[in-house]
């Protein structure tokens, strides 16, 4: 599929997305072991499960019999429904992820269906990883919106704001412990906008310096000259408007990122 920020682009092969299930009729067929995985799951989102016949958007089959699961995959598939076929990746509309919970932060981690091995030893990975306490750092994100706004009324300005004070060793750092976004936000002071040139020394995207990978994330504009690929390019938030290189472009507010290879 051609995509315009490049050529090359490698399609996902899914969407990641966080769906709210509380009270919501899910069906689920099977039983034994990986059924009750599915079945603790579901509950844990607050799911209503149901039998194949009744009215739901969603579907986990956990059927082992090969021949009766795919038949079960068939009939549900034929009223609509999205399918999750279990260890059946090529009969899955869906996936459920390996997940670290730090509500109201929430991890999930894919592979396509390919590996759930790979996805829970990811999952412990990161549970060591990550602190106890990033929860409180989305809830005080959240309740300093509106200051936020206020002190930042600019949405690039904001962002580049925040991106700096979660960096790596910033004031809030979500691997501290202790983020306090008000005593951050109190002496907290605003960013340039400007222009930013990074000239790449390979095509490889784990060749990016820390610099070069947070002017990425941090753009609202991203110009690329020939050549670049689309793998650098993704590393740009996908609202950042991408552009060809061109010495004509017209100024830009905010920050402009110009990637070029060496």
């Amino acid at each position: 599929m051609a995509d315009p920020r490049g050529a090359g682009t490698v399609t996902l092969h899914s969407l990641p997305l966080f769906v709210r299930l509380a009270g919501r009729a899910v069906i689920l067929l099977g039983e034994g072991e990986a059924a009750d995985a599915k079945r603790r799951l579901l509950e844990r989102a607050g799911a209503t499960i149901v039998g194949e016949d009744a009215v739901a958007a969603l579907a986990i089959v956990a059927i082992e019999d090969e021949d009766a699961a795919l038949a079960a995959v068939a009939r549900l598939k034929a009223r609509g429904l999205l399918v999750n076929a279990v260890d059946r990746p090529d009969h899955c509309d869906f996936t459920t992820p390996a997940i670290v919970d730090r509500a109201p932060v929430l991890i999930a981690i894919g592979t396509g269906g390919v590996s759930a091995g790979l996805a829970a030893a990811l999952r412990q990975r990161l549970e060591a990883l990550l602190p106890a306490g990033l929860g409180a750092l989305a809830e005080g994100l959240q309740a300093a919106r509106s200051a936020l706004r206020q002190r930042y009324p600019d949405g690039g300005t904001r962002r580049r704001a925040l991106g700096a004070a979660m960096a790596a060793g910033g004031p809030l750092d979500p691997l501290r412990d202790d983020p306090d976004v008000a005593r951050w936000l109190a002496g907290d002071r605003p960013r340039a906008t400007g222009h930013v040139r990074i000239v790449l020394a390979s095509a490889d995207p784990d060749d990016l310096t820390l610099r070069d990978a947070r002017a990425l994330a941090n753009a609202d504009r991203v110009l690329h000259h020939p050549g670049v690929p689309a793998a650098i390019l993704d590393r740009a938030r996908a609202d950042a408007a991408r552009e060809p290189w061109d010495a004509a472009a017209p100024p830009h507010g905010g920050l402009t990122v110009e990637v070029a290879l060496a």
